[in-house]
Parts: C-alpha cells; structure tokens; sequence
C-alpha cells in the first residue's frame, strides 16, 4: 500500500523504536510507497509513512535494500559537508556525513547482516538514521 508522506514535524522528532517481526509488513509498505516516489526519493524511514519503528528502504547499487534495526558500527574518519532534501520537509539542508559506514542489520528475514556503505548509499543510511532519533535535517 502506499502510504501518505508524513510532514508533522512533532511527529518527526519522536524517536523510534526497534521492530520485531510482527512489524515486517511495513517493509511492504515502505517498497511501495518509495517506488512511488522514485523520482525524489532514495531512502526512507519508517517514520517518514506514521510508524515510529526502526526500518527503512535505501536504494543500493539501483536495488532496493531493507534495513531493519540498523545500527553503525564503524565510521570512516573522512567526513564531507553535504546539502540534503527529504520529502517531509521543504528545501535543502546542510548536513555532515561519514564517507563510508559499517552497518550491522537485519534483512527482510530477520537474519544478521553487517556490511560497508560508502558514497552515496552511506549518505542515505545516515539520512534515515537521523530520521530515527528525531532528528531533522
């Protein structure tokens, strides 16, 4: 199903909270909803279609990747200055990132995964990461 773009910014600064299983039917939602969008969007969070849960969809190598509880284990020391847009709010925003990142996840399966982003997909993850803290760019 897809879902309406949350733009409430309270509802945006609530941290989220880790997914158990039961929660694996927003990763269907989140494939619809940012297939949607895929002209705009290359990563979204959980929280971005009302649920203040720990998954998102971030567009990898041209596929798209579910991240379920992703938590960054390692950064790079090189960090870049970057300008970013997200479909919850309007214009673009300074922000610093990590130029590589190494994730531990779960996938769709609930099964453990770690690996290295770098470039533009770390950008995203970091992005979506933000997202679950409440962080707004």
């Amino acid at each position: 199903m897809i879902k309406e773009i949350v733009k409430d910014e309270f509802f945006l600064k609530q941290k989220s909270h880790e997914c158990t299983k039961e929660d694996l039917y927003i990763a269907q939602e989140l494939l619809e909803t940012i297939q949607a969008y895929k002209e705009q969007c290359v990563g979204m969070a959980a929280n971005m279609i009302g649920y203040q849960k720990t998954m998102m969809v971030v567009l990898d190598d041209n596929n798209y990747l579910i991240l379920i509880n992703p938590t960054i284990l390692k950064t790079s020391n090189k960090t870049y200055v970057t300008e970013e847009g997200c479909l919850s709010l309007q214009g673009v925003r300074k922000t610093k990132r990590y130029e590589s990142i190494k994730v531990s996840y779960l996938d769709i399966n609930f099964k453990k995964k770690i690996k290295t982003f770098k470039g533009y997909t770390a950008q995203i993850i970091q992005h979506e990461l933000d997202h679950f803290e409440g962080k707004i760019i």
